[in-house]
């Protein structure tokens, strides 16, 4: 069984009450304002309302780590003690921005805790840990199989005092958004090392250098996801100074495998935050609608889905808290195998059980009425994004092996 600190438990109660007197109720004023939007990209102002009362209610930047606790107020958190937190934002699917913990800005925080300069650091994380501007991370490309990350092609050239950038990303969460200002963009800067592993390096662009063309907004299932989207992005001979890059060169597949690992987890708690409402949603309309002269909730096969819904979000739960207490105890290169096993079941899980639940709602399930539709989008690109499950299930299936055969 795993406890929480009494800090964590604090925090929990306090978000429980901001959710319910604050994100729930505005579900239908953000859908609104977000419809009415002259442009869809932009910020609403229910966002920059509500931003200022988590910050005010100190429920603000609630994923910072107990490593970097100078960079919060709260003194930072295990990944065990931000679980359940991040949990309850998952409920709602834009509400993580509210407490400045939405992807990929999170993701790229820790990256600019851990490898930026000082310099780096006050120009871009600071504003960031404010939620004055939002930012991308540029990895995933069109033109190659991303999943395996040493294929990708954007060039980075170095020429006299600044890299040289040429090529094309997609799927780059953030690109759209007007908040976003800076891209982590990770190109290859020498594709002749031996070492495949050696070829990338990861540099801060500035969304406004020249050169940067955002070709389309990109959708999953239909969904824009906007305002915060997804982008292709053409990088056309675009230049940056030297001092940009981060920890290195040639160093760009090491900040890519410490930054995608507490990111898989996010995400995999904000998944089951959406599995456990869209439960509760499904017990709601079985004891609200009656088919054949009996409720819903007198079925069996209604029965028998809420049951296997409930205990299938128990073992999620406790597999990723698992993988947590793990990655607090031993650190994130020491907890690959749990990360991967619980990247490939939960997103895969909670897809199935929304769609469950989906189903008891019949033909409205599959409407904007109700948070069903766009969190099954979630959950089903989550098993994409980060490395697709088949990369995963290979890496764990090989250690398995190796670990016991």
């Amino acid at each position: 069984m795993y406890t929480f600190s009494k800090k964590s438990l604090h925090l929990q109660e306090r978000l429980s009450g901001f959710m319910n007197e604050h994100i729930y109720p505005n579900e239908t004023v953000y859908a609104e304002q977000l419809k009415n939007a002259e442009n869809r990209f932009a910020p609403l102002p229910l966002m920059d309302e509500l931003k200022e009362r988590a910050r005010a209610e100190g429920l603000w930047n609630l994923f910072v780590p107990k490593s970097h606790a100078e960079h919060c107020a709260h003194g930072g958190l295990t990944s065990v003690d931000y679980a359940p937190l991040a949990e309850m934002m998952g409920r709602v699917i834009w509400s993580p921005e509210v407490f400045n913990c939405n992807a990929p800005d999170t993701g790229n925080m820790e990256v600019l805790m851990n490898y930026a300069t000082e310099a780096q650091q006050q120009q871009w994380l600071t504003p960031l840990l404010n939620g004055e501007i939002r930012s991308s991370y540029a990895m995933t490309e069109p033109q190659v199989a991303s999943s395996d990350a040493t294929n990708i092609e954007l060039k980075i050239k170095k020429e006299g005092d600044e890299w040289v950038i040429n090529g094309r990303k997609w799927f780059i969460t953030g690109a759209m958004y007007e908040l976003t200002k800076i891209f982590i963009v990770m190109g290859k800067s020498d594709p002749e090392n031996p070492d495949r592993h050696l070829q990338q390096t990861q540099l801060l662009v500035p969304k406004d250098t020249p050169g940067i063309k955002l070709v389309r907004p990109l959708t999953t299932l239909g969904y824009d996801d906007a305002p915060i989207g997804h982008a292709e992005i053409l990088f056309d001979n675009v230049r940056v100074p030297l001092e940009n890059i981060l920890l290195g060169e040639g160093r760009g597949f090491e900040v890519a495998q410490s930054r995608l690992g507490p990111g898989r987890m996010h995400h995999c708690m904000r998944l089951i935050g959406a599995a456990q409402r869209s439960l509760e949603l499904a017990c709601q309309r079985a004891t609200s609608r009656s088919t054949f002269g009996r409720p819903l909730s007198k079925h069996q096969s209604i029965r028998e889905d809420i049951s296997k819904s409930f205990s299938e979000i128990e073992m999620a739960r406790l597999l990723l808290l698992k993988t947590c207490d793990k990655m607090d105890k031993q650190g994130v290169p020491a907890s690959v195998d749990m990360i991967a096993a619980t990247k490939t079941t939960i997103p895969f899980l909670v897809q199935k059980l929304i769609d469950r639940c989906i189903q008891i709602h019949g033909a409205g399930g599959l409407t904007e009425d109700y948070s069903m539709a766009e969190a099954y989008n979630y959950a089903r690109w989550c098993r994409q994004a980060d490395g697709p499950d088949q990369v995963h299930h290979m890496s764990l299936g090989k250690q398995i092996i190796e670990r016991y055969g």
